[in-house]
């Protein structure tokens, strides 16, 4: 999702972060009227 980033202090708290990242994003999507991309591999992380 183009934009869409989070971190943590711990991976545990990174992924809990992304997620609402993650809906966050999808929600202001659809608000929009902006297309949502459909999924295409696994969430990155460094």
């Amino acid at each position: 999702l183009p934009g869409c980033v989070a971190d943590g202090e711990t991976y545990q708290e990174a992924v809990q972060n992304v997620e609402v990242v993650i809906q966050q994003w999808i929600e202001t999507a659809q608000e929009l009227g902006r297309p949502i991309p459909e999924p295409k591999g696994r969430l990155l992380f460094a």
